[in-house]
């Protein structure tokens, strides 16, 4: 298996770049938080994720360890391919992706091409465990949960005829002096405030 390659840039492209090594240029797929960092003939350090199939020999080049880590996280869930993988990896940080699965936030992850709510929800399942160490804090884990109950909650009050306007400083304010209430919770005090 190919685990790293070290060479010059022939070609680039935002979802992948050639990379010349010994007078062999390698094709490999990459994500735009890759492709910021590299630029045309100059020497690179690239970490790989080879995958083989019976019709393609598929090479995935990462800037940093850890981004390697989350794709093939992200790949071990049943469902995810690597293209899908790479697209996520595209749109959000390794941080907004292990918050949103740390958190079960699978609107976020769905805002990725290709990934639908199943999808979204089998890999918060599957990967709520395995995220830890991507950057998280456990601030910003409980601001995630914060407002993943805010939204269900103005959008509960939306549909009994409250306007967002309304009941959305209300819930900042309760939230505030009682970050552990369940949506459910939060709902009835707006209601009693209302």
């Amino acid at each position: 298996m190919i685990y790293s390659l070290r060479g010059k840039v022939l070609e680039i492209q935002p979802t992948s770049c050639v990379v010349e090594c010994n007078g062999v240029g390698y094709l490999v797929a990459i994500s735009l938080q890759t492709s910021d960092k590299i630029k045309l003939n100059e020497n690179i350090f690239i970490f790989i994720q080879q995958i083989i199939r019976e019709d393609a020999n598929l090479l995935f080049g990462f800037n940093t360890l850890l981004e390697k880590e989350m794709f093939n996280l992200l790949i071990s869930v049943n469902g995810v391919g690597a293209v899908s993988t790479l697209i996520l990896l595209s749109t959000f940080s390794l941080e907004e992706i292990a918050n949103a699965i740390q958190s079960g936030n699978s609107r976020l992850i769905q805002k990725a091409k290709g990934i639908g709510t199943k999808t979204a929800e089998r890999i918060i399942v599957d990967l709520r465990d395995k995220v830890q160490k991507f950057g998280l804090s456990e601030e910003n884990i409980s601001q995630f949960a914060d407002n993943k109950i805010k939204e269900e909650s103005l959008s509960a009050l939306e549909v009994l005829g409250i306007p967002k306007k309304m009941s959305e400083k209300l819930a900042d304010k309760i939230l505030k002096e009682n970050p552990a209430f369940t949506t459910e919770e939060l709902v009835k005090q707006i209601l009693k405030k209302i």
